[in-house]
């Protein structure tokens, strides 16, 4: 297991910077930068722009800008070498003048806990639908699958079908609508997301598709699981029902729902950002896209390092989990 881990590790080492690299050529290759992105306002003069570029460093090569982000470049009049984000250090935001990427995204207002940063927001948003999506989804698979072409199977799947085929910030407006417009529930501008209620509906948007692949997942493996050997032989045993469907069917058929519960997890973090800006979220999606209007680069790159990161980490959980679930499996 520990050799499996550290191979694992290792071999985030090339993904990550190939999605650094990707990502710096693509940002660049749009047209505009950071100091010039708007023709409509009045722009720097040439000699201001200059000194911009000589003091972030976009003065220098491509390549060397490159390598100066991820390992590190000798820099000032002392010839310092500062290290790049191989060390954590994702660099100054080009647009926020003062403050790094790190003290964007991860810093707090003054005497407020972590969990008041722009971080743990949409962490908390990302597990929050997550959670929504697997105690909703599970039991709906499973009911369907339980009550096989009755109404109760027809209604699942074709919310199931709507969840996956509809975008979720179109179901965004309508439940907006509903709860916020007509029936007053919550607000429509949050005064403060320290309510649990105005978490409620960013967080049902952002997991229902999730919610309704997880419900047609599980009811596939549940249907899959009915028809197995080892359920016959437990019902012929004269096991109790609810024994032979806790004990021998579900734990089976939730081995694919664990298999996308993991990358769902950090697909839900990292594909928040319209549902964030939507909402007016305060986490680092909606800085996310913030940053890429304004051309912040090291803005872009570090919070794309910052997904990667939580994409591999998640898949690699997933493996971890498929052991635990069923002995059979071992890495």
């Amino acid at each position: 297991m520990i050799a499996f881990l550290m191979r694992r590790l290792l071999w985030m080492i090339p993904v990550l910077f190939t999605i650094s690299l990707v990502t710096f050529l693509l940002m660049h290759a749009a047209p505009g930068g950071p100091w010039d992105r708007d023709p409509s306002r009045r722009q720097l003069d040439a000699a201001t722009q200059a000194k911009l570029n000589e003091e972030f460093g976009l003065d220098k090569p491509m390549w060397r800008q490159f390598i100066a982000y991820t390992i590190g470049d000798f820099a000032g009049e002392a010839g310092d070498f500062t290290c790049g984000a191989i060390c954590g250090n994702l660099g100054p935001s080009y647009r926020q003048r003062g403050r790094t990427v790190q003290e964007i995204l991860f810093g707090v207002p003054e005497g407020q806990p972590f969990w008041h940063s722009r971080f743990a927001y949409s962490i908390g948003l990302g597990l929050l639908a997550l959670f929504m999506a697997v105690i909703i989804g599970i039991p709906a698979g499973v009911v369907a699958a339980l009550r096989q072409n009755t109404w109760v199977d027809y209604i699942s799947a074709f919310v199931a079908n709507f969840g996956v085929s509809v975008p979720n910030f179109v179901i965004g407006i309508y439940l907006v609508i509903i709860f916020a417009v007509t029936l007053h529930w919550v607000d429509v501008v949050p005064r403060s997301w320290a309510d649990p209620r105005a978490w409620l509906i960013p967080a049902l948007v952002l997991g229902f598709g999730t919610m309704a692949f997880t419900a047609r997942l599980m009811r596939a493996a549940m249907v899959d699981v009915m028809r197995q050997d080892y359920v016959r032989t437990a019902r012929a045993k004269g096991l109790r029902e609810q024994t032979v469907i806790s004990r021998h069917m579900l734990k089976n058929a939730l081995i694919p729902v664990v298999t996308v519960l993991g990358p769902a997890l950090a697909g839900l973090i990292t594909g928040s950002f319209i549902i964030e800006t939507m909402f007016a979220f305060p986490g680092i999606g909606r800085e996310y896209v913030q940053a890429i209007g304004n051309r912040d680069y090291s803005m872009i790159l570090g919070t794309t390092l910052l997904y990667g990161v939580l994409i591999a980490l998640a898949n690699l959980s997933v493996d971890i989990i498929y052991s635990i679930i069923d002995p059979r499996i071992r890495l």
